[in-house]
């Protein structure tokens, strides 16, 4: 094949094609849990998360929440993915061999939100969410008083989460949309001094923590009693303004485990008798799911 710039912008044609063909064919699972949030700067402050939307009987003027409190900001990060596709395997007609990889940056710009998302979720023991405690901690402050989402334990993590809501967990803020470019033409320095022609993808993006009120999390064992446990938890969660004494209305919807928790995961809400034969009281009260990303 001749290299011109002509056949080179058929390449990029091609290989567009196929990026775009395997990025949307490839499912993601961080939209469950994620709530995607448009950037349109390098940074975001979403204090407004100290505010979880409520009505109230309208008394009087307005009862407009002090958020000066609370600062919590997502900075955009730049990612990328490149490969080099040798000028002889072009020269050669060749190019069909790197279908695969084409094909792989896409499915690694699809699937990036989702290790970003679950990996932050994992971290939420050790991590500061808006209101400067542990995403799930045993001392939220609320009403003057310290909130548990934290079932304890030491082993590998499964959470409850209340994800009927607008507002989720965790947060996945998009500045740039993933997007295929090149660095393929005849002229250009990497064929040049290497003879490659290099294709990628970039993006920018980050991920930060949503409403801890929505998440329970534990290290504990998954039994019926810990799950009871954690699902009473979010039950008793109060409005965090008048007299304290109103519930948020939490309920968890989704159990979120780990291959290492499935088989107890599915214990519990999957099947419809228990060991000794009676009903299982459980059954089907969350939905369960199992995430790869999860140890």
């Amino acid at each position: 094949m001749i290299i011109n710039q002509a056949h080179m912008q058929g390449i990029y044609k091609t290989f567009s094609t196929i990026f775009k063909n395997a990025f949307d064919s490839v499912a993601a699972m961080y939209t469950l849990i994620a709530m995607t949030v448009p950037s349109t700067g390098r940074s975001v402050d979403y204090k407004w998360l100290g505010e979880f939307p409520q009505m109230k009987e309208w008394l009087g003027d307005r009862v407009v929440k002090d958020l000066s409190a609370f600062s919590y900001t997502i900075t955009n990060k730049s990612f990328e993915s490149t490969i080099g596709v040798d000028r002889d395997d072009i020269d050669d007609d060749q190019i069909g061999v790197y279908t695969p990889m084409i094909q792989g940056l896409a499915q690694a710009a699809k699937e990036h939100p989702d290790i970003l998302v679950w990996a932050l979720l994992a971290a939420g023991f050790t991590t500061l969410c808006y209101d400067g405690q542990y995403f799930i901690d045993e001392d939220h402050p609320v009403n003057g008083a310290s909130v548990s989402n934290d079932g304890g334990g030491s082993g590998n993590p499964w959470f409850l989460m209340d994800l009927s809501r607008p507002i989720k967990p965790i947060i996945l803020q998009t500045r740039k949309s993933p997007q295929f470019v090149a660095l393929d033409q005849p002229g250009d320095h990497e064929n040049f001094m290497r003879k490659k022609f290099l294709y990628g993808v970039d993006d920018r993006k980050n991920v930060g923590y949503g409403l801890w009120q929505l998440v329970y999390g534990s290290k504990d064992t998954l039994s019926e009693a810990n799950y009871i446990t954690g699902r009473s938890a979010m039950m008793a969660l109060k409005r965090d303004d008048g007299d304290g004494n109103t519930p948020l209305g939490i309920k968890p919807t989704h159990l979120i485990v780990g291959g290492t928790n499935e088989s107890a995961g599915k214990e519990i809400v999957e099947k419809q008798n228990a060991s000794g034969g009676e009903s299982n009281i459980w059954y089907n009260s969350t939905k369960l799911v199992v995430v790869p990303w999860l140890a």
